[in-house]
């Protein structure tokens, strides 16, 4: 099987998201809404990755008069942004829907949709989705970036302090000849 027959979708409401995480209220209401969106982002990129889901950050357009744009930040993250007038609640429960006809023909093997509004809660689990409140998602995304820290330091940490412990042994016996003055 191919890899994108056995991925997960994740759909993030993106401005809900930004509401909900206090580091990113605290950038948003110091710094902007881009940066906040920016952070946001960043966040995703490495969860996703780290995941393997197929990442959708969707922030609606409700109050600018723009069309819909799509970004793709990574071969897993992509960011969207609505038509004019419409809300990332609308397009979130349209994607669930045309997710719905692609796990029943087993092309991916299930849709998350992360936000904390009730009411989409239980619109898209009606279309078969998984829910995962912004608190879920932060406390999934802080025990990630725990996992990947774990993860990658246990395999930079040599046995001890001492370099010649993290070297072959063949090495070793080198510089100890070197040491000694032979050859």
């Amino acid at each position: 099987m191919s890899r994108s027959s056995l991925q997960a979708v994740l759909l993030v409401d993106g401005y809900n998201i930004i509401g909900a995480w206090p580091c990113l209220k605290k950038t948003r209401d110091s710094a902007g809404l881009e940066a906040a969106r920016g952070e946001l982002v960043e966040t995703m990129t490495s969860y996703s990755s780290f995941q393997g889901y197929e990442t959708q950050i969707v922030f609606d357009a409700q109050y600018q008069n723009a069309s819909s744009n799509k970004e793709a930040i990574t071969d897993l993250l992509s960011v969207y942004y609505t038509d004019f007038g419409q809300t990332a609640d609308t397009y979130i429960e349209k994607s669930c829907a045309s997710f719905r006809h692609q796990i029943a023909q087993c092309l991916i093997s299930r849709v998350i949709v992360a936000t904390s509004d009730r009411a989409q809660q239980l619109m898209v689990q009606g279309y078969g989705a998984e829910w995962l409140s912004a608190q879920q998602l932060c406390g999934e995304v802080e025990a990630t970036v725990c996992r990947m820290r774990h993860k990658y330091q246990t395999r930079r940490q040599s046995p001890s302090r001492f370099l010649a412990n993290a070297i072959d042994a063949k090495a070793r016996q080198r510089l100890a000849e070197l040491r000694m003055g032979l050859k």
